[in-house]
C-alpha cells in the first residue's frame, strides 16, 4: 500500500462517494422504482429451499415458478475480466455472493450501499451450507472499474459504489480466491414484511439493551419473541456493543436462522394464506443474476434445514484506522486457509478456520 493511501488521500477521479465514509452513493435508479431488496434472498435459495423438502413439491415449486418470473434479473457479472477470475476447483458446488443494504435503516443517509456481504457455500453434496460474513469495512484491494474508478485500497464495500455488482464480484474473487457463481441482492428492511407474514419469531439477546433508533425499545436478555419491527430493530443494533459492526453481523445471523426455523417448523407448507404472504413478501423487489434459477436451486437443496446451515465470519485481526476511516483488517493468513476450503469444498475445515463472532 502507498504512503498516499495510508494516510487516506485519494486522487479527485477515485473520490469516495458522498453520504459515508464507507464509499455509498445514488445509483441514479428513476424515481418511483423499488429499490433492489437485498438480503431477502438468503431466504430464496435457502429458506425456500428447506419448505421443497417438507413434502409439497409440487406446490411450492409452482409458487416459486410464479415468484421467479417476477425477480428483477441483473448483469452481476459484466465487464468481469475472464482472466482474472479463480479457476473452478470444485466442480459442483455452488458459491452465491449475497448482498444486502437496509434501505429504512435511520443511520442509512448515502444512496447505494453494501452493508452486507455474505459468501454462501453450498458443498456438492448440499448436505449443508456455510454462509461466510465479510465485514462491510474489511479493508483490501479494490479493482479497478471498466470506467475507471477505483483501483486502489479501501473498505470493501466501496467497490460497489464505484462500480457496481461486477465490481464487486471481482474484488471479493480478489479478496477470497473463490469464484463466485451467483449473485443475489435484497434490502433487509424487507424482513419485516417476512416476519411478520411467518406470525413473529423467537430471539435470544445475550444482553439487555436499548435501541438507539425510535421508538427507543429495551431488549431484555433471553429469549424472547419479535415482531417483523422489533427484530428489524434488534438487527440494525450495533453501538451499544464492544464489537460494534460485529454485533450487527451476529444479530443479523440470528435473524435469519429464527426465520428458517419458524418457516420450516410453523406449518407454513399446510396454510396456503400464510405460504402466499410469506412468499409475496420475500419476492416483490429482488435482484438475482441472469443464470440463477431458484427453482433448480430449490430441488438441489430441498433438504436443507437451519439445523445444518452454519454462519462464520471472516477470520480478522480487528479494527483499526487508515487515515480517517475506520477499518477491519483482515487475518490474511487464517483467511487464505478459510478460503482454500471454501475451493476445495471441505465443509468442516471452512467450519473449522472461520471465526463464529
Amino acid at each position: 500500500m502507498s504512503s498516499g493511501e495510508q494516510a487516506g488521500t485519494i486522487s479527485p477521479e477515485q473520490t469516495l462517494p458522498t453520504g459515508d465514509t464507507d464509499g455509498s452513493e445514488k445509483t441514479g435508479r428513476s424515481a418511483g422504482k423499488p429499490r433492489r431488496r437485498w438480503l431477502r434472498i438468503t431466504l430464496i435459495v435457502l429458506l425456500v429451499l428447506s419448505l421443497l423438502g417438507v413434502g409439497a413439491v409440487v406446490a411450492s415449486g409452482f409458487y416459486l415458478k410464479s415468484v421467479e418470473s417476477d425477480i428483477e434479473r441483473v448483469d452481476a457479472f459484466d465487464g468481469v475480466p475472464e482472466e482474472t477470475r479463480p479457476e473452478v476447483v470444485a466442480t459442483g458446488a455452488v458459491n452465491i455472493l449475497v448482498l444486502g443494504s437496509d434501505s429504512r435503516d435511520p443511520e442509512n443517509t448515502g444512496g447505494s450501499r453494501a452493508d452486507t456481504i455474505i459468501l454462501a457455500h453450498l458443498p456438492k453434496d448440499r448436505s449443508s451450507a456455510q454462509l461466510i460474513s465479510i465485514p462491510r469495512d474489511t479493508w483490501v484491494a479494490v479493482p479497478r472499474s471498466k470506467e475507471g474508478r477505483g483501483g486502489r485500497d479501501a473498505k470493501i464495500n466501496a467497490a460497489y459504489a464505484w462500480g457496481g455488482v461486477p465490481l464487486m464480484v471481482q474484488t471479493v474473487e480478489q479478496f477470497t480466491k473463490v469464484r463466485v457463481d451467483h449473485v443475489a441482492m435484497v434490502d433487509f428492511a424487507g424482513f419485516k414484511e417476512i416476519i411478520d407474514a411467518l406470525g413473529g419469531i423467537e430471539i435470544d439477546s445475550e444482553k439487555e439493551f436499548t435501541s438507539i433508533h425510535p421508538p427507543f425499545r429495551t431488549f431484555r436478555k433471553g429469549t424472547q419473541r419479535m415482531d417483523g419491527a422489533t427484530a428489524l430493530d434488534y438487527a440494525r443494533q450495533r453501538k451499544q456493543f464492544p464489537d460494534g459492526d460485529f454485533a450487527r453481523i451476529r444479530h443479523q445471523q440470528q435473524v435469519i436462522r429464527a426465520i428458517m426455523e419458524k418457516a420450516t417448523s410453523g406449518g407454513i407448507l399446510t396454510n396456503p394464506v400464510k405460504l402466499n404472504s410469506f412468499l409475496q413478501a420475500t419476492s416483490d423487489s429482488l435482484s438475482v443474476d441472469r443464470k440463477l434459477s431458484l427453482l433448480d436451486m430449490a430441488t438441489e437443496n430441498r433438504n436443507l434445514r437451519s439445523g445444518n446451515l452454519f454462519f462464520l465470519t471472516t477470520p480478522t485481526k480487528g479494527t483499526g484506522r487508515v487515515g480517517s476511516e475506520s477499518v477491519v483488517f483482515a487475518d490474511a493468513e487464517r483467511s487464505r486457509a478459510l478460503y482454500e476450503a471454501v475451493r476445495d469444498d471441505s465443509a468442516q475445515d471452512i467450519i473449522a478456520r472461520a471465526d463464529r463472532k
